[in-house]
């Protein structure tokens, strides 16, 4: 694996590493981890690599790797938004598959310019949707698309965080405040995308239509930190998408409840080895990792016996095992794609222009 982006002071860098390394079919060898070379270095010998594969630049990498018997296979985006694209783009042209972080791009128009370059290129591309590898979301989606929830009438999604309630410090704070970096949106491109991914993973409906209302709360900011959405399922179906990073007290509050026509669930990430399902005879069902209560989807990815926690790490290094799949020819149906990270661009962009426009219900292209 190659690494774009994650130089000193990163926090996602190290977790891609982590995770990726995790099951030990993937090892981080090479780097271009900051467009300055003495940080790209700096970052290289933090992650132990030789120091002659971290890169100043992708164009030096690329080139190099290429020289290479033991090139990389792929790369593993991992920079701030604005910069999606262009490494992207750079990987896809020198022929290399790619592993980026969401959201896709910084807008619409720039992840309809790279689905074009994803499907002329033919390569394995994922999008890490982190929150769709946790086994019991699996689990969550394998449950309803069996129909034990039966028709879908009501999702409630709500990502609260409070670290931006006061001023904004530090590397990761700045760029997602910035829209020259961010992109189009703030706490909708941050943390909401992941929450509407969610929604659409475990129910299998679509979301037709939105109702936005997105806030800059703490003075001076031009970019959303508040989000409250209504949406309409194209099977007529409600929900709430409520998303803010400006909530005191909250850290990363995750939560999703889906209820049907016979039985309701719920699931917590910050609790994310519980799956609470609801029937509507009274029966609660508590199903927990690494039992017997799991499907095929949950308990292929699982790696400890019950009581034994998993978490964060291990539901992102699921999504590189579906990716190590995917190199090998081999089907990842549930890794998120192309189609998923365009998607949630267009969940972003559709929302961020109803909420300034004050359009009320906008529908939302398929």
């Amino acid at each position: 694996m190659g690494m774009i982006g994650g130089g000193p002071g990163s926090f996602i860098g190290p977790v891609h590493r982590l995770a990726a390394e995790l099951d030990r079919e993937i090892e981080l060898v090479a780097g271009a981890f900051s467009s300055d070379a003495a940080r790209s270095r700096e970052a290289g010998v933090s992650y132990g690599i030789d120091k002659a594969r971290a890169y100043p630049s992708l164009d030096a990498m690329f080139a190099a790797e290429a020289e290479r018997d033991d090139a990389i296979d792929f790369v593993s985006i991992v920079s701030p938004n604005h910069h999606h694209l262009p490494a992207a783009r750079a990987a896809l042209v020198a022929g290399v598959p790619v592993m980026t972080d969401k959201p896709l791009t910084g807008d619409l128009d720039e992840a309809g310019e790279l689905a074009a370059l994803v499907a002329g290129a033919g390569l394995p591309f994922g999008v890490t949707y982190t929150y769709s590898g946790y086994p019991l979301v699996r689990e969550a989606r394998e449950r309803v698309a069996g129909g034990e929830l039966g028709t879908i009438r009501k999702v409630v999604v709500e990502y609260p965080q409070g670290w931006l309630a006061g001023e904004a410090n530090g590397k990761q704070a700045e760029w997602r405040l910035d829209p020259a970096r961010a992109g189009l949106g703030g706490c909708i491109g941050d943390i909401g995308v992941h929450a509407f991914h969610l929604a659409e993973f475990i129910t299998g409906e679509t979301v037709s239509e939105i109702f936005a209302d997105l806030g800059s709360v703490v003075p001076g900011r031009v970019l959303d930190d508040d989000c409250s959405i209504l949406m309409r399922f194209a099977n007529g179906a409600r929900g709430v998408l409520l998303a803010s990073q400006i909530e005191v007290g909250e850290l990363n509050g995750l939560r999703i409840r889906v209820y049907g026509d016979r039985a309701g669930l719920l699931w917590k990430q910050e609790e994310p080895n519980s799956l609470l399902v609801q029937h509507i005879d009274g029966r609660a069902e508590l199903v927990r990792a690494g039992t017997a209560q799991l499907g095929p989807a949950a308990a292929s990815r699982t790696r400890t016996p019950g009581g034994h926690p998993e978490g964060y790490l291990e539901a992102f290094a699921n999504l590189y095992r579906d990716f190590a799949a995917q190199l090998r020819g081999e089907s990842a149906p549930l890794l998120p794609g192309i189609e998923a990270g365009v998607r949630g661009m267009t969940f972003i962009a559709t929302a961020v222009a109803a909420s300034r426009g004050r359009a009320g219900w906008v529908p939302l292209a398929a």
